[in-house]
C-alpha cells in the first residue's frame, strides 16, 4: 500500500508541475469554487501501543476502514499557472472487528473503531477550468475512538488531537460541472494524554486513498 500511495503522489505532483512548465498559453481559470465527495479507504494502526491506549488487544483491533469526505474549496488568486486555493474538508472513516467464534478466541471482544477530522486547508492548484491537479494541507482536530461493542466510551475517545493533513490529486471534469477526481492524504495524529490508568494513544499517522465526484 506505501509503494502505491508513493506513485500515487508522485504521479499528481509531476503532472501539476509538468502543466506549469509546459504551458505556452493562458488556460481558462481554476474554480471559482469546488465540492468533493469521496469514498475513503484507510489501513488503521494496529500497533500494542494503540491497544494498551484502550485496554485491548491486538487481535480486536479492526484493520480496514471505510468512510467519506467532503470538503469545500474557493479559488481566490491566480499567479502565471498557479492558482491558490482555501477551503476545508470533514472526514468520517469506521471500521468493526469481530473476533472469529472458536474456543482459542472465545475472549475477544467485537470492537468498533471511528475516526473523525475537521480541517482548514490551502491549496496550490495547477491547470484549467476542465480539469486541474494540486497539493495541498491543512492543520484540524480530530476524535478516534475505539470501544467494545456494549462498552462506553473512554476519554482518549472523546479527546481531540491535533491533525496535520497533507496530500495531492485531481479532478477530471467529464462536464461543464461533473468531475472525478481523487486524492492520497496522510493524517499525522498527536498524541493522547493517559487516562483512567491507560496509556495515551501513540503519535501516529493514517494515510488515506479516497476517490468520487466534484461539483463546481
Amino acid at each position: 500500500m506505501k509503494a502505491a500511495v508513493r506513485l500515487a503522489l508522485a504521479g499528481a505532483l509531476f503532472v501539476a508541475f509538468a502543466r506549469s512548465a509546459s504551458a505556452q498559453e493562458p488556460v481558462p481559470r481554476v474554480g471559482p469554487f469546488v465540492v468533493d465527495l469521496h469514498g475513503i479507504f484507510t489501513k488503521l494502526p494496529n500497533s500494542q501501543q494503540v491497544a494498551d491506549s484502550r485496554g485491548l488487544v491486538t487481535s480486536e483491533l479492526p484493520g480496514s476502514a471505510f468512510g467519506g469526505t467532503l470538503g469545500l474549496h474557493l479559488y481566490f488568486l491566480k499567479w502565471k499557472q498557479l492558482t491558490f486555493g482555501i477551503g476545508g474538508e470533514v472526514v468520517g472513516l469506521r471500521a468493526h472487528n469481530v473476533p472469529p467464534s472458536d474456543a482459542a478466541a472465545s475472549d475477544l471482544r467485537p470492537v468498533t473503531e471511528k475516526f473523525l477530522s475537521a480541517s482548514p486547508q490551502l491549496s496550490f492548484n495547477f491547470g484549467g477550468r476542465n480539469g486541474w491537479s494540486y497539493i495541498s494541507g491543512g492543520i484540524g482536530l480530530s476524535q478516534w475512538s475505539i470501544v467494545p461493542d456494549g462498552a462506553e466510551s473512554q476519554d482518549a475517545d472523546i479527546e481531540r488531537l491535533r491533525t496535520f493533513n497533507y496530500g495531492a490529486g485531481a479532478r477530471w471534469f467529464m462536464k461543464r460541472h461533473l468531475a472525478f477526481s481523487f486524492d492520497v492524504r496522510v493524517y499525522s495524529i498527536d498524541a493522547g494524554a493517559p487516562a483512567l490508568g491507560f496509556q495515551g494513544s501513540p503519535r501516529s499517522t493514517l494515510t488515506v486513498i479516497g476517490a468520487g465526484i466534484s461539483v463546481k
